[in-house]
């Protein structure tokens, strides 16, 4: 009987605790992803807490895409362990991220408006193997991530903009923290996939303004995270 679900002591705050305590509990009990968690009421009972700690520590894992919380149905794991990023990396990456996305709508928007007027075939032929690339990511279980940077590195490419690659490149490390924050989302992956499809369609058509739309469709589903709608000053 494994004794992860022990009540608390009092030196950290409780939900982190929590947190601790729901990720000894997977790893020794051999959960995985799809399996369900006890309801939020026992574990509340079992560890010696309120349920509000522990529907806080609920939502820092949804946050983190580790758990999926269905309406009505419970919570569920997305992956076979629960390695929680620590709150206060992720404070910081929700002040941080407004600012990215909106600078990725800005530039993305106009690189691929660029890239459908002056795309060659040898950008074409990157776009597709980076889809390619993502879509095998996605059927091994993964998140897409390398393909995802991959095609936006060719359509940036396709543009052949310097000025505007450079500007890409200044804020790559950001970029790629919003990529690994949109891609852990609840069946975000494969919705990112077709919205590529849609922009390599507009580019390799030629169509400018369709480019342009169906980037900044993309960048704005990319804006949709968990993570934003957070209140980190519900959870100190």
């Amino acid at each position: 009987m494994t004794d992860a679900l022990r009540p608390m002591a009092k030196q950290q705050r409780l939900y982190e605790q929590v947190l601790d305590r729901l990720r000894d509990y997977v790893t020794e009990g051999g959960l995985r992803a799809g399996d369900r968690l006890p309801p939020e009421r026992d574990l509340a009972a079992r560890l010696g807490v309120s349920r509000a700690s522990v529907k806080q520590a609920i939502v820092v894992l949804e946050v983190q895409g580790l758990v999926e919380a269905r309406h009505g149905g419970g919570t569920y794991l997305v992956r076979d362990t629960l390695e929680v990023e620590p709150v206060e990396r992720m404070v910081d990456r929700r002040r941080r991220l407004p600012d990215v996305l909106e600078a990725r709508e800005a530039l993305e928007t106009k690189l691929a408006e660029l890239a459908a007027e002056r795309r060659e075939e040898d950008d074409l032929t990157a776009m597709r193997a980076a889809l390619e690339h993502m879509a095998r990511e996605i059927e091994q279980g993964g998140h897409g991530v390398e393909g995802d940077r991959l095609f936006h590195a060719a359509v940036t490419e396709a543009a052949h903009s310097a000025l505007l690659a450079e500007f890409m490149r200044s804020i790559a490390d950001q970029i790629a923290e919003s990529r690994t924050e949109s891609l852990r989302q609840p069946h975000r992956p494969a919705r990112s996939l077709a919205q590529h499809q849609a922009i390599l369609d507009a580019v390799e058509a030629r169509r400018p303004r369709q480019a342009a739309a169906a980037m900044r469709r993309h960048v704005r589903t990319v804006a949709k995270v968990r993570l934003l709608s957070w209140d980190p000053a519900e959870d100190h």
